[in-house]
């Protein structure tokens, strides 16, 4: 007997279908937030300005060293908290600054260019759809923004059902949501910690490195869910 067929998938948010912005807009904009004139390359100049865009960009990247067990993703409060810890060592920053990069975050997040396809294509094949995201604020306005909301039967988010990957709960809320067993689903994702642990229920795993281009290669979901 082969594998069992999937009737449902299961997407990671942020960096999975969609990105976190480039380095520089958000540089821009988090300055403006801030109130400060002018621009940040006038201010700065290039060097120290492409510094900072950058490691503002890698921030989250060694986060598990500052918060092993996700708990940032809990709590806004805290997400807050950690987001100060690891931007207050960064060269040319200040609170104010950090603030205007924590306010325009969710203005950054763009939708990859084969996301609402992949979404549609399996939406139309009868597939059903859930976000399941380690997130500390709500994301819905997001999704509705880029036109895909409404393609999901589910959205499950961490801090609002008190769980967080890689934990069996969160996967759990997830398949209860979609009403579909474990081994008929399918989780897609970019982290191999967090978004992994739905393989430890029985989930089949797709695990898509990270880009920084517009297509993201979701269209493999498409192939694997019609396998």
């Amino acid at each position: 007997m082969g594998p069992e067929t999937i009737t449902a998938v299961m997407f990671d948010f942020h960096r999975t279908l969609v990105d976190g912005g480039d380095a520089h807009t958000s540089l821009n904009a988090a300055w403006a937030r801030a109130g400060r004139g002018g621009s940040p390359l006038a201010a700065l100049g290039a060097e120290r300005c492409e510094a900072l865009a950058r490691r503002v960009y890698r921030l989250w990247v060694d986060v598990r060293q500052v918060d092993p067990d996700n708990e940032r993703d809990l709590s806004s409060m805290r997400h807050r908290e950690i987001f100060g810890e690891l931007m207050a060592p960064l060269p040319d920053m200040d609170e104010a600054l950090a603030q205007g990069f924590y306010d325009v975050m969710p203005d950054m997040w763009m939708p990859y260019q084969d996301s609402l396809p992949t979404l549609q294509a399996l939406k139309g094949r009868g597939v059903r759809l859930a976000v399941v995201s380690n997130v500390a604020r709500d994301v819905r306005p997001v999704l509705a923004r880029a036109g895909l909301l409404d393609l999901f039967d589910a959205v499950i988010l961490s801090f609002e059902v008190g769980a967080v990957k890689p934990h069996a709960p969160i996967f759990r809320k997830a398949l209860e949501a979609l009403g579909v067993a474990p081994g008929n689903a399918l989780m897609v994702g970019d982290n191999p910690f967090d978004d992994a642990g739905a393989a430890l229920l029985g989930v089949r795993t797709l695990l898509l490195p990270r880009t920084e281009g517009p297509i993201h290669g979701l269209e493999a979901v498409v192939r694997i869910a019609g396998a």
